[in-house]
C-alpha cells in the first residue's frame, strides 16, 4: 500500500505540473498577444493625434514647430519616442533620447511613405526590445513624410515572466495540496476500507461472520466487492454444506441439499444432461426507462430444478414473455443463466397473442384448471383453443427436439398441465429419449375427467412419457382409472404402471416442497415477534394485537371467499377479539381478463369490505386485503409475526403457501390452519385440519390457534417442520429424476431408438 500510495503520488506530481505549466505556457502566450496588441492600439492612437498637429506645423514651413510638438509628448509612459522624416528619410525632429538610439531612417517609415499605410512592429534598439509604428504625412492628398511613434516593450517580458514566476508558486501550492489530499483519500478512503474489507474476509474465512452480512466501505470498488461478495457467499455455502454433511453423517440422517441433488442427478445421468419444459421461465427480462431488469419469479420449481441444471449444464424451454426477453436471448433464442454465474443454457419459445389467449388462457386456465379442481366453477371448452393447444405443444416440442439434436439418451422433464401433449410428441421423434411429466395440479376420479371432449388425446399424450409424477397418491388412483376407462391399454395396478402401444408408463407421487433452512433458529435471536408485528400492522394502518395472514393468488380454488366468512364469523362468535384480532390476505391478482377471475377479485374486495364496515372502529379493522403481487421477501416477515396462517383451498394439488409459512417460522410459534382438501394435508398432519365449506368449524380453528397453549405450539410447528425439512423441494426433484432414470426402456422403445440412432446422431 505505501508503494502504492508513492506511485500515486508522483505520477500526481508530474501530471499536475505538466499540466500546469502546458496551460501557464498558454496564459504567458495570451498575456503577452494581449499586452502587444494593447501597446499597438496606444501607439496607432498617439500616432494619430500627432500626426494632425505636424502636417499642420510642416505646412506652415516651421520646423522648429514640428520639433517643439515632438518634444511635448515625449514624456509618456514607455514612450522612448517620437521622430518625423521627410519622403527622402531626412529627420525633420526628433527627440534627444530616440536619436541616441536610431541610426538612419527605421524600414518602417520608409515602408509607410512608400506604400501609404501605417506600418508597426517590435523589433531590437540594441538590447532594447521596441515597438516602432510608422504613420504616412500628408499634405492636401500627398504623401510629405512620416511620423514614427518607438515605445519600450521592456514590460512586455517583465509582465511574461512575473506570470511565469506566479505560476511556479501556484503550481507548487498545488502539488502540496493535492499531494496531501491524496494521502489522506487514499489513507480514509482506500487503504481504511480494504483493511477493513481484509478483516471482513479473514473473519468470514474463519467463520466468525456470516456471508450476509455486508462488506464494509468497498462503494468505490463496487464491481470487485461484487466479486468478492459471491465469492463469499459460495464459501460460506461450502462450509455450510460441508457442517451439514458432517452433522447429517453423525446422526445417521440423510437430509437433502443442493449438493447432494447434484451429485446424486450427475450419477445418475452419467454424463447425460437434462432439459426442462414447462410454460413458466427461471428469468424474465423487464425494460424499466432505459435500463433491463432481470427478475426471479418467486417459484419452487427453479429452487428445485436450478442446481440440477447447474451441475449438468442442461437446458430449461420455456415461453419468453418479458418485455426485454427478445433483447436478451442470441440468435437462437438462447442466452446462459444465471447472470451472475452462468451454468446452464435457457432456451425462449415466443408465442402470438392468439396462441397464448387460446392455449394458455382458454384451454388450460378455462379449461383443464377448472377441470381438474373439485370448485364449481364448470370447465369451459372451444374447439379453437383446442387446437391453439395442439399447436404450441407442436411448437415447443419441436424446440425441445432441436435442444436434445445430437444428444445421447437425453432426459426430459415436462411440467404441467400446459403440456399434456408433449411427452408422445417428443418420444415419437426421439424414443431413446427418456420423458418425465410431472402434474402440478390434482387429477379428477375419471367421471368428472370425461367431461373433457378430448380426454382421450390428452391421456394418450400423457402416455407418451415414461413416468408420470402426481402430488399425492390419490392422483395416481385417479389417472390410472381414468386411463383404463379411456383409452386401451393394459393397466398393472401392482407396479402402477400402462402398457400401451407397447410403450410402458410408470405413475408415482412425488409431494412437492420447498427449500426449509437449517438456520439458528429465531427463538434465540428474537423471543418475540410482537414488535414486528406492530410494525407490519402500523405500516398498514392498523393497530390489533392478533395478526392472521393468508396468502394465495386471487383464485376460485383458493378458497378466499370462505376464509373471509370464517373470520366474520369467528368475530361473531367471540367478541372478546373485535378490535384485536385482523387478519392480513395478501392476493396477488391473476388471469383477470378471464371473466370468472376479474368477477373473483371484485366479489373478494366487496366481501372485505362489507365485513370491515360491520366491525372496525376507530384504527381497527378485521381484513386488510392486499391487492398486488409481492415477492417473497416482502411476504416473509408477514409469515414471521403472524399468530396463525389459514389455508382453505376448496381443491389443491398440494399448497406451498403452507410450507413456506412453517419454513419461515423458525422461531417455532404460529399455528396453521389447514384446508383437508389440500395435497399438504397428507404430510402436515399436526396442522389444524378444517372443511373450508364449513365455516362455523373454520372459525372455530381461529379460536383454537389464538388460545392453543404455547408448549403445544411449538411441539406442533416441530413436528410439521421437521416433515417438510426432510421431504424438502431437493427430495422431490432427486426422487423424480432418479426414478426417470432408473427406468428400463421399452423393448418396443430400443427397436424404435435403433432405427431412428443413424438420423439422430447424424
Amino acid at each position: 500500500m505505501r508503494l502504492f500510495s508513492v506511485r500515486l503520488i508522483v505520477s500526481l506530481i508530474v501530471g499536475i505540473t505538466l499540466v500546469s505549466l502546458g496551460f501557464s505556457y498558454y496564459q504567458v502566450i495570451g498575456e503577452k498577444r494581449n499586452l502587444r496588441a494593447e501597446l499597438q492600439r496606444r501607439a496607432e492612437i498617439l500616432a494619430e493625434s500627432l500626426a494632425g498637429n505636424v502636417e499642420k506645423s510642416w505646412e506652415g514651413g516651421s520646423e522648429h514647430g514640428v520639433q517643439r510638438i515632438v518634444q511635448r509628448f515625449a514624456n509618456r509612459e514607455h514612450l522612448l519616442g517620437v521622430a518625423v522624416y521627410d519622403r527622402t528619410g531626412k529627420v525633420i525632429a526628433i527627440n534627444p533620447e530616440l536619436q541616441g538610439m536610431i541610426s538612419g531612417n527605421p524600414a518602417e517609415v520608409t515602408q509607410a511613405i512608400a506604400q501609404d499605410q501605417a506600418e508597426s512592429s517590435f523589433v531590437r534598439l540594441g538590447t532594447t526590445p521596441v515597438h516602432v509604428f510608422a504613420l504616412p504625412l500628408h499634405r492636401q492628398e500627398e504623401v510629405i513624410g512620416g511620423l514614427v511613434v518607438v515605445h519600450d516593450a521592456t514590460y512586455i517580458r517583465a509582465q511574461s515572466l512575473r506570470v511565469w514566476r506566479e505560476t511556479f508558486v501556484r503550481v507548487l501550492a498545488q502539488v502540496f495540496l493535492i499531494a496531501l489530499t491524496t494521502l489522506l483519500i487514499v489513507r480514509w478512503s482506500i487503504a481504511g476500507p480494504i483493511a477493513r474489507a481484509a478483516q471482513w474476509m479473514r473473519a468470514l474465512r474463519m467463520g466468525r461472520v456470516s456471508s450476509r452480512q455486508e462488506m464494509p466501505d468497498l462503494d468505490l470498488f463496487r464491481p470487485l466487492a461484487r466479486e468478492v461478495v459471491t465469492l463469499a457467499a459460495s464459501l460460506a455455502e461450502a462450509r455450510s454444506a460441508a457442517e451439514n454433511e458432517a452433522r447429517l453423517r453423525y446422526n445417521g440422517e440423510a437430509l437433502w441439499t443442493p449438493e447432494r441433488l447434484s451429485l446424486q442427478v450427475r450419477s445418475r445421468l452419467d454424463g447425460g444432461r437434462l432439459f426442462v419444459l414447462s410454460n413458466r421461465e427461471p428469468y424474465t427480462h423487464h425494460r424499466e426507462g432505459k435500463s433491463v431488469k432481470v427478475i426471479v419469479p418467486s417459484s419452487g420449481l427453479v429452487t428445485a430444478l436450478e442446481p440440477v441444471l447447474n451441475a449438468c449444464d442442461g437446458t430449461w424451454i420455456a415461453h419468453g414473455h418479458g418485455n426485454a426477453d427478445m433483447e436478451a436471448v442470441d440468435s437462437h433464442d438462447r442466452l446462459r443463466v444465471p447472470p451472475d454465474e452462468p451454468r446452464y443454457t435457457l432456451r425462449r419459445v415466443w408465442l402470438n397473442k392468439a396462441e397464448e389467449d387460446g392455449y394458455y388462457y382458454g384451454f388450460a386456465n378455462e379449461g383443464l384448471w377448472p377441470l381438474c379442481h373439485i370448485a364449481h366453477t364448470r370447465p369451459t371448452f372451444r374447439a379453437t383453443d383446442w387446437q391453439y393447444y395442439r399447436e404450441v405443444n407442436h411448437k415447443f416440442t419441436e424446440a425441445v427436439l432441436e435442444e436434445i439434436d445430437g444428444i445421447h439418451k437425453p432426459v426430459v422433464l415436462v411440467q404441467d398441465y400446459h403440456f399434456a401433449l408433449a411427452p408422445r410428441m417428443i418420444k415419437e421423434k426421439r424414443p431413446d429419449a427418456r420423458v418425465a411429466i410431472f402434474w402440478h395440479i390434482p387429477w379428477p376420479n375419471p367421471e368428472a375427467f370425461g367431461i373433457c371432449p378430448w380426454q382421450r388425446q390428452l391421456v394418450d399424450g400423457l402416455l407418451g412419457a415414461d413416468l408420470v409424477g402426481f402430488h399425492i397418491q390419490s392422483h395416481c388412483n385417479n389417472f390410472l382409472q381414468t386411463v383404463d376407462r379411456v383409452v386401451e391399454s393394459r393397466v398393472d395396478w401392482e407396479h402402477f404402471s400402462a402398457l400401451r402401444q407397447g410403450h410402458r408408463t410408470i405413475i408415482r407421487p412425488f409431494p412437492i416442497s420447498v427449500a426449509l433452512t437449517d438456520d439458528e433458529p429465531d427463538s434465540v435471536k428474537h423471543p418475540h415477534n410482537y414488535f414486528e408485528r406492530a410494525a407490519l400492522l402500523r405500516a398498514l394502518g392498523v393497530e390489533a394485537s392478533f395478526m392472521g395472514i393468508g396468502v394465495d393468488r386471487v383464485d376460485y380454488t383458493k378458497g378466499i371467499h370462505e376464509r373471509l366468512l370464517a373470520v366474520e364469523r369467528f368475530l361473531e362468535k367471540y367478541p372478546k377479539y373485535v378490535g384485536k384480532f385482523t387478519f392480513v390476505q395478501i392476493g396477488s391478482p391473476s388471469r383477470t381478463h378471464i371473466k370468472r377471475y376479474h368477477d373473483l377479485l371484485a366479489e373478494v374486495e366487496a366481501e372485505a369490505e362489507r365485513i370491515n364496515w360491520r366491525f372496525q372502529s376507530g384504527k381497527w379493522k378485521p381484513i386488510v386485503f392486499l391487492k398486488r403481487q409481492h415477492s417473497h421477501q416482502e411476504i416473509e416477515p408477514y409469515y414471521k409475526a403472524a399468530d396463525l396462517c389459514l389455508v382453505t383451498s376448496l381443491h389443491d394439488g398440494m399448497n406451498l403457501v403452507a410450507k413456506e409459512f412453517l419454513a419461515s417460522r423458525r422461531d417455532e410459534r404460529g399455528v396453521l390452519v389447514l384446508s383437508q382438501f389440500t395435497g399438504a394435508a397428507r404430510e402436515l398432519r399436526d396442522a389444524l385440519l378444517v372443511n373450508p365449506y364449513d365455516i362455523d368449524q373454520t372459525a372455530e380453528a381461529i379460536r383454537t390457534a389464538l388460545e392453543m397453549e404455547p408448549e403445544e405450539k411449538q411441539l406442533r410447528m416441530q413436528q410439521m417442520r421437521k416433515v417438510v425439512k426432510e421431504n424438502n423441494i431437493y427430495r422431490w426433484a432427486g426422487n423424480l429424476i432418479t426414478e426417470l432414470c432408473d427406468l428400463r426402456l421399452d423393448a418396443t422403445d430400443r427397436v424404435r431408438e435403433e432405427k431412428l440412432r443413424p438420423a439422430a446422431i447424424a
